[in-house]
């Protein structure tokens, strides 16, 4: 087992490469071992050099409420009614303090994704 830090490109093709060869190992073998180092230090290159935001708070409502099956009309009553289910969902009204504890209480989505800064609709 013949491990390195990844300080490149060609560094970071070779490990996914040799991770590739090895993924399926079983993992109280060395080359489970090797496979599960390569993986941490990959998933460490890929979070300085290939950062992925988070998604702001509306989109993370979206999202929640894809996986859940959720209608506007099944926010209506956190949001005030459903005109203001979508002025929010359509970016033309922020998010209250009120909203947002009952989006967390409803939807378990955290109060820190939910206070995140993001921008409203040009069109108003």
């Amino acid at each position: 087992m013949k491990i390195k830090i990844i300080r490149s490109e060609t560094d970071y093709d070779a490990a996914l490469k040799r991770l590739d060869k090895i993924f399926d190992e079983p993992k109280d073998s060395k080359l489970g071992d090797e496979a599960e180092i390569l993986g941490l230090l990959i998933e460490n290159y890929e979070k300085k050099h290939y950062p992925i935001d988070p998604p702001d708070p509306v989109e993370t409502i979206r999202i929640r409420m894809e996986e859940m099956q959720l209608k506007h009309r099944d926010l209506a009553e956190i949001f005030g009614g459903k005109n203001r289910v979508s002025e929010v969902l359509n970016r033309k009204r922020k998010l209250t303090l009120e909203m947002i504890r009952k989006v967390n209480s409803l939807l378990h989505i955290s109060p820190e994704i939910l206070i995140r800064e993001y921008s409203l609709s040009d069109h108003q």
